[in-house]
């Protein structure tokens, strides 16, 4: 197995476990931990690994070769942002456990776009999630928690702090990073917008 595909591997396990702790309803319930594994597993598998390959695949795209690296502390502030968010002691998790790395230059605009392009994979992500949940409310115990997870992921990844995507699609167009970034953290955040 090549590095990518290990590192890719090891950081999906390791944001699948950060999610399953916050999305449980008491973190010490191993129960309510295993009961929403596939679920995170199921979010996070759609959310993170094709936002990290919507990247990589828009630097080929721009003639750059890209490669996904994990990130070691990376890893381990996922896991004690998880613990933390699980007991209530910190808002956010931190989901950044590694990033796709740009071999060639591209200009700022190709890699605003480049950047941009997780995140609007995680929202396309979300709502076909939620459509799916509208359509077949049977399912929508798993649909409505998977489309959470992938808001989350881009809501997160949107924020203009660097290295974060929000960081370079705000230098490349700030209309542009907050007609993205404003009404996902309003759907996220205002009450009675998105609950499941």
């Amino acid at each position: 197995m090549d590095r990518e595909k290990r590192d890719l591997i090891i950081s999906w396990a390791t944001i699948t476990l950060a999610f399953s702790m916050v999305l449980s309803e008491n973190a010490l319930d191993l129960f309510s931990f295993f009961e929403v594994l596939p679920i995170a597993a199921l979010g996070v598998g759609s959310g993170f690994i094709l936002h990290e390959l919507a990247h990589k695949y828009v630097s080929i795209h721009y003639g750059a070769h890209a490669e996904f690296r994990a990130w070691d502390k990376g890893l381990m502030l996922v896991i004690v942002s998880a613990i933390l968010v699980a007991f209530g002691w910190f808002p956010f998790l931190f989901a950044a456990p590694g990033a796709v790395y740009i071999m060639e230059h591209v200009s700022r605009k190709q890699n605003g776009i480049i950047s941009l392009a997780g995140p609007l994979t995680n929202i396309v992500i979300g709502v076909a999630f939620i459509f799916l949940g509208v359509v077949f409310p049977l399912f929508s115990k798993l649909f409505f928690p998977v489309a959470w997870i992938n808001f989350s992921l881009g809501l997160f990844n949107l924020i203009p702090i660097p290295p974060l995507d929000g960081s370079k699609v705000l230098a490349w167009n700030g209309l542009v990073w907050a007609v993205f970034f404003i009404p996902l953290a309003l759907f996220i955040f205002l009450p009675g917008f998105f609950r499941f």
